[in-house]
């Protein structure tokens, strides 16, 4: 790599030491937690850096704290675009340093995160589907008010606040031999390569992205930058098009494998957060631990920190992540089937059910189901049970009853 660059790279770490100091102050130094349960199903020895407990939910508050003390007197205002969490911090930090505040989110944005950003005193402006959208609006904005732009990722003043998590995780586990990343932008996983790699060149870096939005993992293998058709994805956090010019350089030279996790493994890991470590991650923060749930790479016999980077979830979606965990761990049972429609035999069904310990969720019958025998209705029921196995007793005693259900 030509000098400048490298001068850039040590830009970056001396920064994020002058960083630690300014995010030291107005925000939290957040724990490490070792997690039991992922290290007995990895055989490594795993760690949760939660940055879920942070200030605004996130990591993006250190960028955002960072950089706005160092643009404070001579910015007569500040905007910037942001999936949510970026505009949280910017917002935080503009209040703390008393300066105006435009964020640019787009469409989709969860209620949470928009309404945290307006809570923090931030203007909101809602555009565009995705990161890139809102990127154009927030552009238009700072020339119209004459406002400064402050980039969510590719910014060196923004990479050297993420990277004060590094120098956290440097001195809360020893010897550590790697660290997993969640990848947006770029701008954490930058950040955080360049602070570990200065200090230790062994430890290996490893950045998780959705599969659904693979802008790293395309480009990095492509040797250039390239922009990704995106798709719908839990992770909302990590979803722009293509990488930022700065990050994609430090990625390509510092960042050791990038590995990308489907929207199953995302809600399973949530879940898995939610049930086994009392933790709550949205879905970008949870990367990381779907991609050691799904056996992407070998732990084994590894000190590993994984970066929790949020908990900025919208409660609806927990609710449809829990029903959807229950289903695919088989502790939630749907049946469908025909009983005669006289007095009694609902009954019979959900006492054969209760015997089995299963909690009924839902029932709904349709006397104007076609495919029912004269005088049926068709019944459907919701419940939740310990396994797949009890769903299983159930069937073959209501059949004996005489009643034909079948799992759905």
């Amino acid at each position: 790599m030509e000098k400048s660059f490298e001068e850039v790279l040590e830009r970056i770490y001396n920064g994020s030491k002058e960083a630690e100091r300014i995010v030291s102050r107005y925000a939290y130094r957040t724990p490490v937690e070792y997690s039991e349960t992922l290290s007995k199903l990895t055989g490594g020895e795993v760690y949760l850096k939660l940055e879920n407990l942070q200030k605004t939910g996130s990591f993006k508050i250190r960028g955002a704290l960072y950089k706005i003390s160092k643009v404070k007197d001579e910015a007569r205002g500040v905007v910037t675009a942001s999936a949510g969490n970026h505009a949280q911090g910017v917002a935080f930090a503009s209040s703390v340093f008393k300066i105006p505040c435009v964020v640019v989110m787009p469409e989709t944005a969860t209620i949470t995160k928009v309404e945290s950003a307006r809570e923090y005193g931030a203007e909101v402006v809602l555009h565009g589907k995705i990161y890139d959208d809102a990127e154009k609006r927030a552009i238009k904005i700072s020339e119209e008010r004459g406002y400064m732009l402050i980039h969510p990722f590719d910014d060196p003043d923004i990479i050297s606040g993420q990277g004060t998590i590094a120098l956290e995780i440097a001195e809360q586990i020893k010897d550590v031999d790697a660290v997993i990343a969640p990848i947006g932008g770029g701008g954490l996983i930058s950040g955080i390569s360049v602070v570990m790699k200065s200090t230790n060149p062994d430890v290996e870096i490893i950045g998780i992205e959705p599969e659904n939005a693979p802008k790293f993992a395309e480009s990095v293998k492509a040797g250039k930058i390239l922009s990704v058709e995106i798709k719908p994805t839990i992770a909302d956090g990590l979803v722009t098009k293509k990488p930022g010019k700065l990050t994609f350089r430090i990625v390509s030279k510092m960042v050791d494998r990038i590995l990308t996790v489907s929207e199953n493994e995302i809600a399973k890991a949530i879940h898995l957060l939610l049930e086994k470590e009392k933790i709550l991650a949205e879905g970008a923060g949870a990367v990381g631990v779907a991609a050691l749930l799904g056996n992407k790479l070998d732990v084994s016999g590894k000190k590993i920190a994984v970066v929790v980077s949020g908990g900025n979830i919208d409660l609806t979606a927990i609710y449809r992540l829990i029903i959807r965990a229950l289903a695919d761990t088989g502790r939630l049972a749907v049946i469908e089937g025909y009983v005669p429609d006289s007095p009694g035999n609902l009954s019979d069904v959900t006492g054969v059910i209760a015997k089995y310990r299963g909690n009924i969720i839902d029932v709904s019958h349709h006397r104007e189901d076609l495919k029912a025998p004269a005088w049926h209705t068709a019944l459907k029921i919701v419940f939740e049970v310990e396994s797949q196995e009890v769903v299983e007793k159930i069937l073959e005693e209501l059949r004996k009853a005489g009643y034909m259900f079948e799992k759905v």
